[in-house]
């Protein structure tokens, strides 16, 4: 095909704050007929601010979506990324003509199967045979043609003994399972999911992702937007990144992830925090400091994948006699755990039991392991052996590349992590 599946010129969608808009009722629709005249001159002479005017009403509600433009090609699989309230499940409502626009059009070749949130498109009174008969008529198909793939629908979404039940009675998990399976089954030229992977066991995660992957390999066009950005990077071959309602940046999805990320943590290589009643923590332990630096130089040196790590954590011990052990998470760019580690020279598997004061741990990351890019550490501690609290992303670094061993070759290097590995060489004959 020539044309675009995905067409869009403008596409903006606001929403108001504050009272909600009432529903219009026939006297309410009577009365705006004689009404209507006399709003009209009130305009005219200035009596009713115009929205449309620069700066006008706009404490009174929110651009959801402002000014979007989007070609999306047959066969492209699409992802989407940006925080919570960026506008990118507004985006895949309009396109799936679930939400109409305020401004802007897009234009659609093909028919379009979505799942943006559990249970989108069932009758709650309807059984789970039902509900995939009206999604399948209602996307246009003959009743010969969704007979023909129920069986899979049903296999696939693990329901069987279930789909002569009125689908209220579902779990959330298996209303998921057969809403994915119905959206990913039936014949659409266009799928668009929206968070599926929030609900569901790792299984049934892996279960969505090989569909996915199946369906982009039939030439259909898949809109996926996932806060998982491993999944995202996986199975996508171009991406979107939407900020405050537009689109900040388009490209390759590794890139856009990375740009995303560094955009997103801003850089915190030492956090101190003077007194106890202002820092994360609880009634027995909470932080005083944390740090990251390289090992072998000052303080405010850069960070490179040569250098070696000392990582700091003082904290006050506020009871005591109580069984302390810190351990660390550490996350990359793309929100990939790169190690998890605590003190393995502890004797006691609960750790020791310390007097109340001020305490540091420190260990270190050797050079050379870390790839380039920002990364995050999260600190946990561990009370008589089961985990007391933990402290989200309190150090974020970035580690710079390096030019030494790349032997003339400057492009991205792959990987989690970038070991200097030793090699030998040896002749055999």
């Amino acid at each position: 095909m020539n044309q675009a599946a995905i067409e869009a010129t403008g596409l903006s969608k606001r929403y108001w704050l504050g009272e909600h808009q009432h529903y219009v009722t026939l006297r309410d629709a009577v009365a705006g007929i004689f009404t209507a005249p006399v709003r009209g001159i009130a305009r005219r002479l200035g009596g009713e601010r115009n929205e449309g005017a620069s700066g006008a009403n706009d404490e009174e509600f929110i651009w959801a979506l402002r000014d979007v433009d989007l070609e999306i090609a047959h066969g492209d699989i699409v992802g989407f990324i940006g925080r919570n309230g960026a506008g990118k499940t507004t985006l895949l409502k309009i396109l799936s003509r679930i939400t109409t626009p305020d401004r802007g059009r897009a234009v659609i070749h093909g028919r379009i199967g979505s799942l943006l949130e559990v249970g989108t498109g069932f009758h709650p009174e309807l059984t789970g045979r039902e509900n995939v008969y009206l999604n399948g008529a209602i996307l246009g198909m003959r009743r010969h043609e969704i007979k023909r793939r129920f069986d899979e629908i049903v296999e696939f979404g693990a329901v069987g003994k279930f789909i002569d039940t009125p689908v209220k009675r579902y779990s959330s998990g298996m209303y998921m399972r057969l809403a994915f399976a119905v959206a990913a089954h039936l014949d659409t030229e266009i799928l668009m999911v929206d968070e599926v992977l929030a609900v569901g066991d790792v299984a049934f995660q892996q279960k969505c992702l090989g569909k996915m992957g199946d369906v982009a390999r039939d030439g259909r066009t898949v809109l996926f937007v996932s806060h998982n950005l491993l999944a995202l990077q996986s199975l996508c071959n171009r991406a979107y990144w939407i900020d405050q309602g537009r689109i900040r940046a388009e490209g390759s999805p590794g890139k856009l992830v990375a740009d995303y990320m560094q955009a997103s943590y801003a850089l915190q290589t030492e956090q101190v925090w003077e007194t106890p009643e202002d820092a994360p923590g609880n009634d027995v332990i909470r932080l005083n400091r944390v740090s990251v630096r390289p090992s072998k130089s000052g303080s405010d040196s850069q960070i490179t994948v040569r250098s070696p790590l000392t990582i700091e954590c003082d904290y006050w011990v506020r009871e005591p006699g109580v069984f302390i052990k810190p351990s660390l998470n550490l996350y990359n760019s793309q929100g990939i755990q790169i190690l998890s580690a605590h003190d393995n020279q502890l004797a006691d598997w609960r750790g020791v039991p310390l007097d109340e004061g001020i305490y540091r741990e420190s260990c270190q990351i050797p050079g050379d392991l870390l790839n380039s890019g920002i990364h995050r550490i999260e600190f946990c501690v561990l009370l008589d052996g089961q985990e007391e609290w933990r402290a989200n992303d309190v150090l974020t670094f970035d580690v710079q590349d390096a030019s030494d061993f790349r032997a003339g070759w400057y492009d991205e290097w792959e990987g989690a992590v970038r070991p200097l590995l030793p090699w030998r060489r040896e002749r055999l004959v």
